[in-house]
């Protein structure tokens, strides 16, 4: 018997307008919709006159319910997985259900579309060639710190979600974990009352202080400074003397040249210059 075929369709992230002409033809073609929210996705469905069985699919009954999705399939059904904005999968449900489907050998397929992450990096004006998205952070301040203390000397763009009641809570956090970066915080992406806000993080705690905010946000935070990575590091080896710099470096099995070569890279002073520290080592 041959089995159905899985489809991860991306939906707006605002505007419906956003669609795909590709991701309509799979939601007409298809035998059931699996989405996050059922209401939301029947919204979305009549609004392109589109009729098709809906079953609740969320992070909440993922487990479960994309064992009974897999059955499905097995019987011929072709599936539509959807979330309430953007890519199933990605800070969604679906990720489940493409791991079973890999282990099953059931035949599946991801549609391009709609996307907050790309859009708000774009927006931001932020490097956009090397950025890391980490969704949502936890509630929990132990394992948000332990994320941050990842990030922090990372020199990628980094890019959460965030919720409007905890914006200037995650703000202050940002201001106390990374120091006064810029950042660009993008809510309602695509929504008429879109707004992108590009500031210092002292800045948008200040701009957001006292606001009642609605609408998620997008937050693209500037990765750790060239500048201030050099400033770090000469910090460190001026608290140790040059003599015991190179020292270190021979006692790790470098040759004096050599010691002295890592030295001068280190502190950003000439050989030449470091050589004279090294005559009675």
């Amino acid at each position: 018997m041959d089995y159905g075929k899985l489809y991860l369709v991306p939906t707006p992230i605002g505007n419906l307008k956003d669609i795909t002409i590709r991701a309509l033809e799979v939601l007409e073609s298809v035998d059931l919709v699996a989405a996050e929210d059922t209401r939301q996705s029947l919204k979305l469905l009549n609004y392109f006159n589109i009729k098709k069985p809906l079953i609740s699919y969320h992070k909440h009954n993922e487990q479960g319910k994309s064992i009974d999705l897999i059955e499905k399939l097995k019987e011929g059904k072709r599936i539509a997985v959807v979330s309430d904005a953007g890519t199933p999968g990605i800070s969604d449900p679906g990720s489940v259900i493409v791991l079973r489907c890999i282990e099953e050998n059931i035949d599946f397929e991801v549609l391009p579309g709609a996307t907050a992450v790309t859009t708000a990096l774009v927006y931001s004006g932020l490097d956009t060639s090397k950025f890391i998205f980490r969704g949502f952070l936890p509630r929990d301040n132990k394992d948000r710190k332990l994320i941050i203390d990842e990030l922090k000397d990372r020199k990628e763009t980094i890019i959460f979600y965030e919720s409007p009641y905890r914006i200037r809570e995650t703000l202050e956090f940002f201001k106390n974990n990374f120091g006064n970066r810029r950042i660009s915080l993008c809510r309602e992406l695509t929504k008429l009352h879109e707004e992108i806000v590009r500031l210092s993080l002292e800045e948008a705690i200040e701009f957001y202080s006292g606001k009642d905010i609605k609408g998620e946000f997008v937050l693209v935070i500037e990765g750790k400074r060239e500048e201030e990575i050099l400033e770090e590091e000469k910090a460190r080896w001026n608290l140790i003397t040059i003599e015991d710099h190179i020292r270190k470096y021979v006692s790790e099995g470098l040759s004096k040249k050599e010691a002295i070569k890592k030295v001068a890279k280190d502190r950003k002073i000439s050989k030449s210059e470091i050589y004279k520290y090294s005559i009675d080592i």
